[in-house]
C-alpha cells in the first residue's frame, strides 16, 4: 500500500494519505506534508519532539496534529521525517516526531505551507484501511 498522494487544488496543495491502521495515516499524512517541504532523504532524524493534541473528532485532531508538526518546524527550524501516533482517542492524540536542524546548505524548502486547513477534510474508513484527506494553504 502507498503511504499518500498529492492532491493537487486551484491555488492550494493537499495530501490523502493511507494506513493499515487510523494512527499510520495520521502518520502518513504528515510525511506528506513534509514530503512537500523538502526532500526528506537529506534530512536527519536525531531530535525527537513530543506532541500531544485535542480536538472534537477525528477530522479536528489530524488538523491539529500536523499544525502542531508544522508549529515545530516553523519555531524549531526543523524538518520532520519520521512520525508514530501511540494513541488515538476520540479527543485527543499523542505522538513523536523526529527530524532534524534546517540546514541551508544541504535542505531546499520546496513548498511553503502556511496552515492546515479544514477544507475537503476527511478521514475514512474503507474495505482496505484508513485515508485522510487535507489540504493546505500555501
Amino acid at each position: 500500500m502507498k503511504t499518500f498522494e498529492t492532491i493537487e487544488h486551484t491555488a492550494d496543495i493537499g495530501v490523502r494519505s493511507f494506513g493499515a491502521t487510523e494512527e499510520e495515516a495520521f502518520e502518513n499524512a504528515a510525511f506528506g506534508m513534509f514530503s512537500l517541504l523538502a526532500d526528506l532523504e537529506l534530512v536527519s532524524d536525531e531530535v525527537e519532539f513530543p506532541v500531544i493534541v485535542e480536538g472534537e473528532d477525528r477530522e479536528t485532531l489530524l488538523v491539529e496534529w500536523l499544525n502542531e508538526l508544522l508549529y515545530i518546524y516553523e519555531s524549531q527550524g526543523v524538518i520532520l521525517k519520521k512520525f508514530h501516533v501511540s494513541v488515538l482517542e476520540d479527543t485527543r492524540l499523542e505522538g513523536s516526531a523526529w527530524g532534524g536542524h534546517i540546514d541551508p546548505a544541504r535542505h531546499e524548502i520546496r513548498t511553503d505551507i502556511k496552515a492546515v486547513t479544514y477544507y475537503q477534510l476527511q478521514v475514512t474508513r474503507t474495505e482496505k484501511g484508513w485515508i485522510a484527506e487535507v489540504i493546505f494553504d500555501v
